[in-house]
């Protein structure tokens, strides 16, 4: 048994995951801790890099803390730690990488910087086995709208489509502060979305046009387009339900339409959503219909495991070693910018 400490700070999450790595190669996660810094970022209406840095250095070692109490283990315990060192912001990348090059010296454990996009795909791993090989991952976060073709998580991840602007989870912020929602608008339009008409308004679907790059995502238009109807009918009242409703329709449609159509060009029979926008209930649902109807198997993390946490980094750093992939040096390097053709560094 090896037991792999994994370590997220990428935004506004810190994260300590614990997962234990069988002989069989099998994956059993042991402690998943997250501290959130979203609520000091609310009244900015998004995440301020500095205020998310300071975040993490205050909650790394309690949350390191309360993952091991959960784990029922210590620092001895470990034989290894995953660290995310991008994408990301930089100021909070650097903690991570930081806490994670201290921990691994003083043990004396190789350390794994990985890909935290990588790791979301590698979450899944944890709640539902080993990934078929090839399996196409649909990628919706804050920052991030994907499609991966996933031919092993541990070396070899190709990105076929992504978004040219804004990612799903932007425009959802975005047109939650439009119509007067909370910060993160993800959940807030949700449930507002639950009780509108998702036919109400005829909001347009980005880059679905014949001639339109087959696998590329835009939300920008979108957004805009919610704006304008918002600021043209304001003076009527807004029906906020119908208007999140027919926005959560149109992402949820260009999403599962194109991720579909990947697969079913690409012979590829199983579907990851993973990213935090994989909670949402009517992309969840939508997905579900259209895999169904085309033969294709879905697979989607509870939510838990969807956010940005420390257990996805963890899993990914067990296949890693599983795969006897090289550890990176002491002198890992951060890249906010690291792409996800690069699972380690």
């Amino acid at each position: 048994m090896t037991i792999i400490l994994g370590i997220e700070s990428s935004c506004d999450e810190t994260g300590v995951g614990i997962v234990r790595l069988g002989s069989d190669g099998s994956v059993e996660l042991l402690a998943d801790e997250v501290a959130s810094s979203v609520e000091q970022h609310a009244r900015f209406g998004g995440v301020v890099p500095e205020v998310a840095s300071r975040a993490h250095l205050e909650a790394m070692v309690p949350t390191m803390r309360r993952a091991f109490d959960v784990a029922g283990l210590r620092l001895s315990d470990v034989d290894a730690i995953a660290v995310t060192c991008g994408p990301g912001l930089a100021g909070a990348l650097l903690v991570g990488v930081s806490a994670a090059k201290a921990y691994a010296l003083s043990l004396g454990v190789p350390l794994y910087g990985v890909n935290h996009l990588a790791g979301h795909v590698a979450a899944d791993t944890l709640e539902h086995g080993a990934l078929p090989a090839p399996t196409l991952a649909l990628l919706v976060s804050g920052g991030h709208s994907q499609l991966l073709r996933v031919d092993d998580v541990a070396g070899q991840i190709t990105e076929i489509g992504s978004t040219i602007d804004d990612a799903a989870g932007e425009a959802y912020d975005k047109v939650a502060r439009v119509l007067g929602l909370p910060y993160p608008g993800g959940p807030p339009i949700d449930q507002a979305a639950r009780r509108g008409n998702p036919k109400a308004i005829a909001f347009p679907r980005g880059l679905t046009g014949p001639r339109d790059a087959k696998y590329d995502f835009s939300f920008s238009g979108l957004k805009t387009a919610v704006a304008r109807w918002v600021e043209a009918n304001e003076t009527g009242g807004i029906p906020v339900d119908d208007v999140a409703a027919s926005f959560q329709e149109a992402v949820a449609d260009v999403l599962t339409a194109k991720a579909v159509r990947a697969a079913t060009d690409l012979g590829i029979t199983t579907l990851v959503i993973s990213g935090g926008v994989a909670a949402n209930s009517r992309l969840k649902e939508l997905a579900a219909d259209r895999c169904t109807a085309a033969g294709i198997t879905l697979r989607v993390p509870r939510p838990r495991l969807c956010t940005d946490n420390g257990a996805m980094i963890a899993a990914l750093g067990a296949h890693l070693v599983a795969a006897g992939v090289k550890p990176s040096s002491l002198d890992l390097p951060t890249n906010p910018a690291l792409p996800v053709s690069t699972i380690s560094v």
